[in-house]
């Protein structure tokens, strides 16, 4: 990282670079951590936890995909000065070469694709990785963070925040860990990824709303014109298992916006603002 990146970084928190974090269930990766301002000070505190996939694309225009990061920091100086979030550390977990493989929901393949769809997907993009860059997630990285900063471990303080693929996999792991993630934000999430059927398994495994939350978005530009017709299905099985718009669920469409990090950097607010209030 640069030295203008780390200086700039210190006025909105305190940003930690952990590179080549090794697991036993996937390849090693960077792992980077904001830390919010004077979060070092207040020795009674202990904060909420944000783990957020593509992580190189969160605060660093260098080390973002097409050189706009999301700004995380900054907007959450911002809305930590007026009032609208808690203090939270971020966690942003780098993506590799297999990031197609780790986001995409693994049960989905095993449990709602046929067999010639199987193989389809098998011959492009090889076996599914996402249990293995979850068990990485809850049982290395999380103790991790939990055992060397003053977290709020519990379900209720922990969320997750992707987008596109990063959305999918976000989502996915409410569901399959609903007693370690509390919530999720999923930008631009890539519905037609597994041929549609996540909307089929969140019908059938979304946790609890009285107790979990979750944030939709989309654009209507780019790659983001597809994910309408699959928002509206998901939007009903949310209906359906008890979820209420609003409060534990939010959907938003934001026309004219596209598949970009650009996009996300512009609405990045409104989810942490949901997560954090």
């Amino acid at each position: 990282m640069s030295r203008e990146f780390n200086k700039q970084s210190m006025e909105c928190g305190e940003i930690l670079l952990f590179p080549e974090f090794q697991s036993k269930f996937i390849h090693r990766r960077n792992i980077i951590l904001w830390l919010p301002p004077g979060s070092g000070t207040e020795k009674d505190q202990r904060f909420p936890v944000i783990y957020a996939h593509d992580g190189q694309n969160l605060f660093d225009p260098q080390t973002s995909f097409a050189g706009v990061d999301w700004g995380i920091h900054e907007a959450m100086g911002r809305l930590l000065a007026e009032g609208h979030v808690r203090k939270t550390l971020v966690v942003g977990i780098w993506n590799t070469p297999e990031r197609y493989r780790e986001y995409d929901p693994q049960k989905v393949f095993e449990e709602y694709l046929g067999p010639k769809e199987k193989s389809e997907y098998a011959r492009e993009h090889g076996q599914p990785l996402a249990d293995l860059y979850l068990k990485f997630i809850v049982q290395e990285l999380k103790p991790f963070i939990d055992s060397s900063y003053r977290t709020l471990p519990a379900m209720a303080d922990t969320f997750l925040m992707g987008s596109s693929m990063g959305g999918m996999i976000s989502a996915y792991a409410l569901c399959e860990y609903p007693e370690v993630f509390g919530g999720a934000a999923c930008l631009s999430t890539h519905w037609p990824a597994g041929n549609g059927k996540m909307a089929d398994y969140l019908a059938a495994r979304l946790p609890d709303p009285q107790t979990h939350r979750l944030y939709f978005d989309y654009g209507t530009e780019t790659v983001d014109a597809q994910y309408e017709p699959f928002q509206l299905k998901v939007d009903e099985a949310l209906r359906r298992r008890g979820y209420v718009e609003g409060s534990s669920w939010v959907t938003r469409k934001f026309c004219g916006e596209d598949h970009s990090e650009r996009a996300w950097r512009r609405r990045i607010e409104i989810p942490l603002r949901f997560l954090l209030k």
